[in-house]
């Protein structure tokens, strides 16, 4: 068998019929199909993207509020724990103060009362320290 080689110089023409039409008009449609669902694909996926950042950027701000009222709520414990250990020595002291010589000892170290036959001598808290440092090099 021998193998020939031809020389493609001559141009081929395509044959216009309305098979080859409809062909075309399938293969334009096509393509704008594939343009218009590429568009509808990239527009979906900038919706999503917009629609996952504002979900993402709302959940930090959530968890930046919860971790604010977790702080609060640690600060507001030990309010509240000082409040009661306040109220209970207020509760000592209104127990105390029913005690006739608790009131006798408070009112004579509060407002300089005295009992009967008793000299109070106020000392200036100036001189007072003055003396406990004298007291303390000799």
């Amino acid at each position: 068998m021998e193998q020939r080689k031809r020389k493609s110089t001559t141009t081929i023409a395509s044959i216009e019929t309305e098979y080859v039409r409809s062909l075309r008009k399938k293969e334009v449609w096509r393509n704008k199909q594939k343009k218009r669902l590429k568009r509808k694909l990239f527009i979906y996926a900038v919706i999503a993207f917009v629609v996952l950042g504002g979900l993402t950027n709302m959940y930090i701000q959530q968890q930046q509020t919860l971790q604010e009222k977790e702080q609060q709520k640690v600060e507001t414990l030990a309010k509240l724990e000082e409040v009661k250990e306040e109220q209970e020595l207020l509760k000592k002291q209104l127990v105390k103060l029913d005690d006739d010589d608790y009131i006798a000892k408070l009112a004579r170290k509060e407002y300089f009362l005295s009992d009967k036959n008793e000299i109070i001598f106020s000392v200036p808290e100036n001189k007072k320290k003055k003396e406990e440092k004298d007291d303390g090099k000799e």
